[in-house]
């Protein structure tokens, strides 16, 4: 299978520039065998890149503008949704290539096979604990483990509270012991000014 990209060697839009130049490094660091067709120089390219994009993956003037990908001569898309596959690690996926062992894409894959590919996979298996934490695990476990020595010490300080509340409630009681002195008290007075 040869993947194809139709290219302009000589287009005056840096826009387009760009998106070749994106196309072309990227097929180069994942290392798949690709052809590069220019549309500017050899007019059989440009007729035939234009005839074989579908209908509705033209531009509304009808004319595809490069990059224009193909698996041999099978459409894969354009720039736009070159980027998209690109994102979702689907590109070999759109090239319509088996992935690599051990890609992101084939252990995608491997996963939606077993029905185990979660709504969002992450990549915290990849990634020890401590680096994506800044080492906070770590210094959680420390604090667990100083933590398992304290527990005694938090026991006992759950049989300190006890008397603290009891010493509330005699308090409590106590100032009803006063209201009732009080109220005892204003009625004596009360008694002795009737006399």
């Amino acid at each position: 299978m040869v993947i194809k990209v139709f290219l302009a060697s000589s287009s005056g839009s840096t826009a387009i520039k760009k998106k070749q130049q994106d196309v072309v490094s990227f097929l180069d660091a994942l290392k798949v065998d690709y052809t590069e067709l220019d549309i500017a120089c050899n007019e059989k390219n440009r007729m035939w890149m234009r005839q074989n994009v579908p209908e509705e993956k033209k531009p509304p003037n009808g004319i595809p503008l490069p990059p224009q990908i193909f698996n041999e001569e099978s459409y894969c898309g354009d720039y736009e949704t070159f980027f998209d596959a690109k994102e979702d690690n689907a590109v070999y996926t759109f090239l319509g290539l088996p992935p690599p062992p051990g890609s992101k894409e084939a252990e995608q894959a491997d996963k939606e096979l077993n029905g185990t590919l979660e709504e969002h996979p992450d990549d915290a298996a990849e990634v020890p604990v401590e680096e994506r934490n800044g080492g906070s695990h770590r210094e959680e476990e420390e604090g667990e483990r100083e933590g398992e020595g304290g527990e005694a010490e938090d026991e006992e300080t759950e049989g300190d509270t006890a008397p603290a509340e009891e010493e509330d409630e005699e308090e409590a009681e106590g100032e009803e012991d006063n209201d009732e002195e009080a109220q005892a008290e204003e009625e004596e007075d009360q008694e002795d000014e009737e006399e």
